[in-house]
């Protein structure tokens, strides 16, 4: 075998080859890794919302969108009153009668953003208990309870959603009473205000969905059940695990997206590192072939090679891995259904190594075999 000193010493032949390799191994790998986070973030926030304890009665017909769906107010009493399943805390039953409203939104700066606001009772803490108030207090009349994420998702400063700070709700005043957190999910990009003021303010007299919480154990066939016994009330059941998940199906054409996105800029990557290592070794035929000539193998050479652009492709991961800790690490990024913020996980961390480990292989393998091909004679002369 050549010694490694061998492979170490040739890397500084051409600094300038040596910088572009790194760099668009470490491009790669950022790239990769960025996408994975995305994918993962998007996936989990969307699963970690639903509680499989959680069942959602909405408008019949408008079983894929809490928005388009129109309850009457009666139907929450009526379902805690005949629902025997429910789970009860404290002497209140778990019902929780809900508005999902689009609202257009003004800061005390001025600047109008649209943003997913929902109206809500206190029992709303009941049906998900996941959800923290971290500072202030829950919403009272004019008020607002923020989730910890909704500066992103309404693309404000986070100075702007801050405890005390006022937001116009078509011209209404709100006051943010609180800061609240519910980890991982999309209810950390959304914001709260008591139910009859989100009424009074969008005009409307039914409801979007009423959420119910059963008992461990309960079995949600009943809540299906009392939906079809009641035709009444045009109601329709749905699970909340049902529910996020169909959700995230209509999401995953932009996860394949980022995916595709990533792998066009990692091929012409691979790419421009071909014809970069093609004209870098072109120039080495000879160098290879006296290498033979003193009884070096051409399996032994081209493990000489594969060696060099590994120690490239692992510092340009190492620098990617890098720049994504920095760059990517903790960022919060808006999508339709809320904000998910990136965590570098060990996966995320592993399919990085994984990429740049494969750029340097394949990179390296068709430029290696054409350097290797010529017959020995022939490349002593070249």
């Amino acid at each position: 075998m050549l010694p490694f000193t061998y492979a170490v010493r040739n890397l500084s032949r051409d600094k300038t080859r040596l910088m572009q390799s790194i760099a668009g191994t470490a491009l790669v790998v950022l790239l990769v890794m960025g996408a994975h986070a995305m994918n993962v973030g998007m996936t989990r926030s969307l699963q970690s919302t639903a509680s499989p304890q959680n069942m959602l009665l909405l408008g019949a017909g408008s079983e894929e969108s809490m928005q388009r769906s129109e309850v009457s107010e009666q139907a929450a009493g009526i379902a805690e009153t005949s629902l025997s399943g429910v789970e009860v805390v404290m002497g209140q039953r778990a019902v929780s009668p809900e508005i999902v409203h689009m609202a257009a939104l003004k800061s005390a700066s001025g600047q109008e953003v649209r943003g997913l606001v929902r109206g809500v009772t206190p029992a709303v803490l009941l049906v998900h208990p996941e959800v923290v108030i971290q500072e202030g207090h829950f919403p009272g009349p004019r008020e607002m309870l923020a989730g910890r994420l909704a500066w992103r998702r309404l693309d404000l400063n986070p100075e702007d959603v801050a405890v005390g700070e006022v937001l116009s709700f078509d011209g209404v005043p709100m006051r943010i009473s609180g800061i609240m957190a519910a980890p991982g999910t999309v209810m950390e990009s959304e914001i709260w205000m008591p139910l009859q003021d989100l009424r009074t303010i969008a005009q409307r007299d039914t409801v979007s969905s009423v959420a119910l919480r059963l008992k461990p154990g309960a079995d949600a066939v009943d809540v299906e059940l009392f939906t079809r016994q009641r035709l009444d009330l045009e109601l329709s059941a749905v699970s909340e695990s049902v529910y996020y998940a169909k959700l995230a199906a209509f999401y995953a054409p932009v996860r394949t997206m980022i995916w595709t996105t990533a792998l066009l800029i990692a091929a012409a990557a691979v790419f421009g590192g071909l014809n970069t290592l093609y004209a870098a070794f072109a120039s080495r035929v000879r160098e290879t072939a006296t290498l033979q000539a003193v009884g070096f193998s051409r399996t032994t050479i081209l493990f000489s090679l594969l060696q060099e652009s590994l120690l490239i492709a692992m510092v340009g991961t190492l620098t990617g891995a890098v720049l994504a800790r920095l760059i990517l690490n903790n960022r919060v990024l808006p999508f339709g259904a809320g904000a998910i913020e990136l965590d570098l996980e060990p996966s995320t961390l592993f399919i990085g190594l994984v990429a740049g480990m494969l750029l340097g292989v394949i990179g390296t393998l068709p430029p290696a075999f054409r350097c290797l091909a010529p017959p020995l004679p022939q490349a002593l002369r070249d």
